[in-house]
């Protein structure tokens, strides 16, 4: 979904686009008149030009490792083959038809049309002169078959090149015809006694009767829903977060209440559990998320709504789902871990230094000890077990 992508993926479908338009015009145009075959030829160069734009933008460095080889060879034979066409219809156009035949066309607008048609012309000789001349008209037009030739022999090469391409059996034929077509014509005007070097037949200005127009959708004009809505807030069910298995909680309302203590919102947190209280015994512990209450999604409802649907239910059993997050297990067992080694670390201390000393030291530590848990031992049991962040915990915690 890269920049440079999705700008390659617009410009192949511009070019189907143009491709179509070419065949559209194929099939309309009836009659075989000088102007008519102009025109399919500045087509052709056309649907060409914006093929090799493609192939371009498919072996661009940050592109040309994603592109499937079959796309890029499919591109590049296709604009080959359309320019070998404008090439072809050139010289139908300048050989198949003289001023004297064409009495229904008006020669000066031939003549104008045919102005337009080069992007550049040799010196020494001018349009006018070639229309007017049959013999400069069937050698600028055999210049034009022999690169048409060319053109579909290196599309045919390239074809050749790719697995893919070459089980295609429609576009084989197709290659092989237009080449056929291309060398009979060639060979017609082929002369004995042509001595003179074929030239090099010009750039045929590319011309469309309808350019295409990349219109971008209206967004919003269509309402549609988050596919990942029910997955719950990015920034807490994000893939970064290890998440353990849903558990489903049936908790009964005791008089003493839930035991339970909820804050935050979406989603809301079991900050605490009362020992011995309802929660605990049904098996809810501290650092749940609560995701669902009886079936009801509540991933993003407020804290408040949550203790509403529990207090709706307080009559009866009530089933809580709930999720608790890998970090939150882990920081637990490590920081049990930790103090069960400090606890070891000094009742060693405290069998080395003995004595009375020793032990109003130790007397005096566990007292200071038991002083600091006395005061803050709530907020580290609340506020030090969890990374995700909250709004206001204080306007949010209350006990149930």
């Amino acid at each position: 979904m890269s920049a440079p992508s999705l700008s390659m993926l617009v410009r192949l479908m511009v070019a189907q686009v143009q491709e179509c338009v070419f065949e559209r015009i194929t099939i309309t145009t009836q009659d075989t008149k000088f102007t008519s075959q102009l025109q399919l030829a500045q087509e052709a160069a056309q649907v060409s030009d914006v093929y090799s734009l493609v192939h371009q933008t498919m072996t661009q460095p940050l592109m040309k490792d994603y592109v499937p080889f079959s796309w890029a060879s499919m591109v590049q034979v296709k604009s080959e083959h359309f320019r070998a066409l404008s090439h072809y219809y050139a010289a139908a156009a300048l050989c198949d038809h003289t001023s004297s035949s064409d009495g229904e066309e008006c020669e000066e607008e031939a003549e104008k049309t045919f102005l337009r048609f080069y992007v550049n012309i040799a010196s020494g000789q001018t349009l006018s002169e070639i229309l007017q001349d049959p013999e400069k008209r069937r050698k600028l037009g055999k210049a034009h078959l022999r690169r048409a030739v060319m053109r579909h022999e290196e599309a045919m090469r390239v074809h050749s090149l790719c697995k893919i391409l070459r089980k295609m059996d429609i576009l084989q034929d197709v290659l092989c015809q237009t080449h056929k077509h291309s060398l009979e014509k060639y060979l017609e005007l082929d002369r004995e006694d042509d001595f003179d070097e074929t030239a090099e037949a010009p750039e045929i200005q590319a011309h469309t009767q309808q350019k295409p127009d990349i219109s971008p959708p209206s967004f919003s004009a269509v309402q549609v829903t988050d596919i990942f809505q029910r997955l719950g807030p990015l920034s807490v069910f994000g893939a970064r977060a290890r998440w353990g298995p849903t558990r489903v909680i049936c908790l009964q309302k005791r008089e003493s209440g839930m035991g339970l203590t909820l804050r935050g919102d979406s989603p809301v947190l079991v900050a605490g559990v009362v020992p011995g209280g309802c929660a605990e015994e049904a098996g809810l512990r501290e650092g749940d998320y609560i995701v669902a209450v009886d079936g009801q999604d509540c991933k993003w409802a407020k804290h408040g709504e949550v203790v509403h649907m529990l207090k709706s239910c307080s009559d009866r059993e009530v089933e809580i789902s709930v999720v608790t997050l890998h970090s939150h297990d882990t920081q637990v067992e490590r920081k049990a871990g930790m103090l069960s080694h400090c606890s070891d670390k000094e009742n060693a201390r405290q069998r080395l230094l003995g004595g009375a000393k020793g032990q109003s030291s130790a007397s005096l530590l566990n007292w200071n000890r038991k002083k600091k848990r006395d005061g803050s031992g709530v907020a580290k049991k609340l506020g030090s077990t969890f990374s995700l962040s909250f709004g206001n915990i204080r306007d949010t915690e209350a006990m149930y």
